[in-house]
């Protein structure tokens, strides 16, 4: 299979999601840092606003999942959630194993020569907005990033304050409706892989938007979307 789908004349750009997930714990330098020293073309990470203003790397709202504690991540302070160690796929407490900085990521996607695919979690304020980008600015990494959120108003305000920028938005199954509001506001698609058709991606091209989907995982899925003509996938670790 993994020969078939190299022999095929669309070969979609590969984005590894939280990282190279599948082999380090997600969202962390570890994970990034394996994904950087692989073929892909782009590195997926999550960002929330902290209690106190900056922006950290983790995925769920709280730390109930990967460290068994109920507090909400945006309810915290940077430095409390920068104190907090994380165990490796081997059940480990590493101390290497930190949260890392918005700043840190795409440093490490910049030493890798990677795209930084950033997912803004939840609703931003436009001001915050305005902080991340200047932050990318300033490592010279925006022309370089895919600004990716379920929040709508986040990617409209991503488009008004970027026009050029590219910003994805995410969503599960991606209806009509969705299709057209696409092209009337110039954003481009990054949906649940189990409900892409080539109907669905052809109609994004049409307009010139492209299609990333999210999260293949298994060969017979990724042959599928792959012939469904997508222009990204995002995977933990395709086996």
């Amino acid at each position: 299979m993994k020969d078939t789908l190299k022999m095929l004349s669309n070969q979609p750009k590969m984005i590894a999601h939280r990282g190279l997930s599948g082999l380090e714990r997600e969202n962390t330098c570890a994970a990034f840092v394996a994904a950087g020293n692989r073929s892909y073309y782009g590195i997926e990470t999550d960002i929330h606003r902290t209690k106190d203003g900056q922006y950290i790397v983790y995925h769920d709202d709280n730390l109930v999942r990967l460290l068994g504690d109920e507090r909400v991540v945006e309810e915290m302070t940077f430095a409390e959630l920068r104190a907090l160690r994380l165990k490796d796929h081997d059940e480990v407490v590493r101390e290497d194993l930190v949260l890392p900085s918005l700043v840190e990521y795409i440093r490490i996607c910049k030493k890798y020569d990677k795209e930084s695919v950033l997912e803004i979690k939840n609703h931003f304020e436009p001001e915050d907005i305005d902080n991340v980008i200047e932050i990318i600015r300033a490592e010279g990494w925006l022309e370089r990033t895919i600004f990716i959120s379920f929040d709508l108003p986040n990617c409209l305000c991503l488009r008004e304050k970027l026009p050029e920028q590219r910003v994805q938005f995410l969503v599960k199954e991606c209806t009509p409706d969705v299709i057209e509001m696409l092209e009337e506001k110039k954003l481009d698609l990054d949906m649940y892989y189990g409900f892409c058709t080539k109907e669905i991606v052809d109609a994004c091209h049409a307009f010139g938007a492209v299609v990333n989907v999210w999260t293949v995982n298994d060969l017979d899925a990724a042959y599928r979307v792959v012939l469904a003509g997508v222009d990204f996938i995002t995977t933990n670790f395709i086996e």
